[in-house]
């Protein structure tokens, strides 16, 4: 296996934020805090390395996002629109998806490489899953990226928590 090299990383929320940090909107996503989760907490990571959008990442970055429970909030849109025989909105459709987020960051940075999207036994919190770093490891060894984007997402479970996300960037060593 190929080690891993951070290049880059970031938090959400920022610990050195000291007040509780609002998502921006994610344009195209609505009803939940998944989708701007996951890019900003991308985007933070990316501008780490790079500055700001658009700034491709030089050769092929990987994006791997691994989450388990995932968008709990569109699910839970998309059941209620369902039992409640309402007509559902295509836009549930579209971000209930993991890939769309993913999508949405390859195009607003330009990146080049796989998109995967994994659901890990166990994320423990605040730390990317040991499966999405051996994932990326794969990805690195095997040719199919030069970088990794490695975000891992977990919304919050119940009242006072926060949505949690991390977010690495990696090249082999």
């Amino acid at each position: 296996m190929t080690a891993l090299r951070i290049l880059a990383e970031a938090v959400w929320p920022d610990p050195e934020a000291g007040t509780p940090e609002q998502l921006p909107p994610l344009p195209g996503f609505s009803a939940s805090s998944f989708n701007p989760l996951v890019a900003e907490t991308a985007d933070r990571c990316l501008r780490a390395r790079h500055g700001a959008a658009p700034a491709p990442a030089p050769g092929r970055t990987a994006l791997l996002l691994a989450s388990t429970g995932g968008d709990r909030a569109t699910a839970r849109a998309i059941d209620e629109a369902a039992a409640s025989e309402r007509r559902m909105p295509p836009l549930l459709f579209f971000q209930s998806n993991p890939n769309a987020v993913l999508g949405h960051i390859a195009a607003r940075w330009g990146l080049t490489g796989p998109v995967v999207a994994i659901s890990p036994e166990e994320s423990p919190p605040g730390r990317v899953p040991q499966d999405a770093l051996d994932l990326a490891e794969l990805l690195l060894a095997d040719g199919d990226a030069e970088q990794v984007l490695v975000i891992a997402a977990e919304q919050a479970d119940g009242p006072g928590e926060s949505d949690r996300a991390v977010a690495l960037l990696v090249t082999g060593v």
